[in-house]
């Protein structure tokens, strides 16, 4: 029987670890822990938690909870460890890290085909699984900086928030792109930007509730320089209060049509899916806290009733530029056999790391026994985020988590916010189930 590494023991190596173990494969699962130590954990244990203890919600009317939904359904190994050491959290599901941590290292050291191995791994093996997750050390992202091209990992992640569509008042804002450019004719014409325009005594007050807001302080392990050309928007407005109209929030060739007026300053939002439903804030990469982003974002016009389906950051990250680098299956472009999975990938949050681990070792399985990969319906989240990673555009790829916008509209247009993540979900479970039974999917979990 063929013998799979794993490469890294966090969520998703442990699940890919398991669904692989379950399917008669034997698997090494390396950890450098504590070998070689990074800054952000803690112990030794697999699947530790770094951040926070909860995996967020459970009602699958909660983009979370449907991908936790839906990989029950595909027999997660992790959300069984979950459940196992679940603490009060209302409808999140939140654990006691220790007994999570124990439950997914007891039951994966337990499994007659699977061993752990302690040290670290400088190059890619094949067959395996690459889960190393947003600190994968220096040597392993040396190779594969060799093996993808110097453009296809980043070691610097500067994400700027994504609202969605719904929530943005089209009254206050107007369609165009900057002097009238586009790549296509339709683009010049109608504009490809959302702007919202500031007057003067709006950008002052905005200015003052940014330079005002509260920051997440720097992690030791994030101490990383920033960029230029990526500053944090409120590091730029501390450096002189009319920079911001210089950089992102300036008002040139973006004259209001409805007015025929240049704004004082404006902000642009930029389309980030194929249907429109979601917009990024352009330049808007922020180390505000996630409660501060939504308090001083939604000062901007048109912006007051955002819903935040992706807040910005700026933190040290290594993961891969997936749509430009990787298969639609998250394989290298060179060897089918050989995964990626976790944050690596370009997904955010505990839930997609583990949704990418499980799909990547279900599908190391398939290419194993001779079958091609398969990946769930774009309907469900987790095929929706495979979805995002294969088609997003390279040149402004960045790391994203489950949300409502990645799906596709519902046939039958709904008004009803609540009602309409509902159909989502009934769509999505049904799809799930499907996929399931056409590929006869077995779960496996404990």
């Amino acid at each position: 029987m063929t013998s799979v590494t794993i490469v890294g023991g966090g969520l998703a190596g442990s699940e890919a670890a398991w669904q692989l173990a379950e399917r008669g494969y034997e698997v090494v699962v390396h950890e450098m822990r504590p070998v070689v130590r990074t800054a952000a954990h803690q112990t030794e244990s697999l699947a530790e938690l770094v951040c926070s203890n909860t995996f967020k919600s459970t009602d699958t009317s909660n983009a979370h909870g449907l991908l936790k939904a839906e990989m029950r359904r595909l027999g997660s190994l992790i959300l069984w460890a979950a459940d196992e050491a679940r603490v009060p959290g209302g409808t999140a599901l939140a654990v006691d890290r220790v007994v999570f941590a124990n439950a997914v290292q007891q039951r994966l050291a337990a499994h007659p085909r699977i061993e752990i191995a302690r040290g670290e791994i400088s190059h890619i093996p094949s067959p395996s699984v690459i889960a190393t997750g947003p600190l994968t050390s220096d040597a392993l992202a040396a190779a594969l900086r060799e093996r993808l091209g110097v453009s296809a990992l980043a070691f610097y992640d500067a994400i700027a928030p994504v609202i969605s569509a719904e929530s943005i008042d089209l009254g206050l804002v107007f369609k165009a792109s900057r002097y009238g450019k586009g790549e296509t004719s339709e683009e010049r014409a109608e504009g490809a930007y959302l702007n919202c325009p500031m007057s003067r005594e709006q950008y002052e007050s905005f200015i003052d509730a940014l330079t005002s807001a509260d920051r997440y302080l720097a992690h030791d392990f994030d101490d990383a320089p920033y960029f230029e050309g990526c500053l944090p928007v409120e590091e730029m407005a501390a450096r002189g209060r009319e920079t911001p109209r210089f950089g992102p929030l300036k008002p040139v060739g973006l004259r209001d049509p409805r007015t025929g007026r240049d704004a004082y300053a404006v902000v642009q939002l930029r389309q980030e899916d194929r249907a429109g439903r979601m917009w990024n804030l352009v330049g808007f990469q922020t180390r505000l806290r996630t409660g501060e982003q939504e308090r001083v974002f939604r000062t901007i016009p048109g912006l007051a009733g955002a819903e935040f389906l992706r807040h910005g950051s700026i933190h040290r990250n290594s993961y891969i530029n997936s749509p430009a680098a990787l298969t639609p299956a998250l394989t290298l472009r060179d060897d089918a056999q050989v995964f990626l999975a976790g944050q690596i990938t370009g997904v955010e949050g505990y839930t997609e790391s583990s949704a990418t681990g499980l799909l990547a070792g279900i599908n190391l399985a398939r290419a194993l026994s001779g079958l091609e990969p398969a990946i769930p319906p774009a309907t469900t989240m987790v095929g929706a985020l495979y979805r995002y990673l294969r088609e997003a555009d390279p040149a402004h790829f960045q790391p994203m988590n489950a949300n409502f916008g990645l799906l596709d509209e519902l046939p039958t247009p709904e008004r009803d916010k609540r009602r309409k993540r509902e159909l989502f979900a009934e769509r999505a479970l049904a799809a799930i189930d499907e996929w399931k039974s056409e590929l006869a999917l077995e779960p496996v979990a404990p």
